[in-house]
């Protein structure tokens, strides 16, 4: 398989928008070309029995019931509150908005 050139790297640096020195299109160059043979070779070894996942255990959410339980009033909620407006905490305006 043929190596990434200085000219793809530069290619691709242009499409990120990127501005890279001569030296650095060769130093990645290397680098990508590095990558794209470890991906190859790890390819080489996926089974075809074995499905792409993106984790190599199988996650679940842990999730509660969703229960209603005792908790504060708002006046309790707000009882060291420095300012409050309409059982709400009042903070500094920080948008300049009305």
């Amino acid at each position: 398989m043929p190596g990434i050139t200085r000219e793809e790297v530069a290619h691709l640096a242009r499409l990120a928008r990127l501005e890279l020195k001569d030296e650095e299109l060769d130093h990645f160059a290397g680098q990508l070309d590095d990558i794209i043979g470890a991906v190859a070779r790890v390819s080489e070894v996926a089974d075809e029995d074995v499905p792409p996942t993106s984790h190599p255990l199988p996650l679940t959410n842990v999730m509660r019931p969703d229960e209603v339980r005792p908790s504060l009033t708002p006046e309790q909620a707000l009882s060291g509150a420095p300012a409050r407006e309409q059982q709400r905490f009042k903070v500094p305006q920080i948008l300049g908005e009305e």
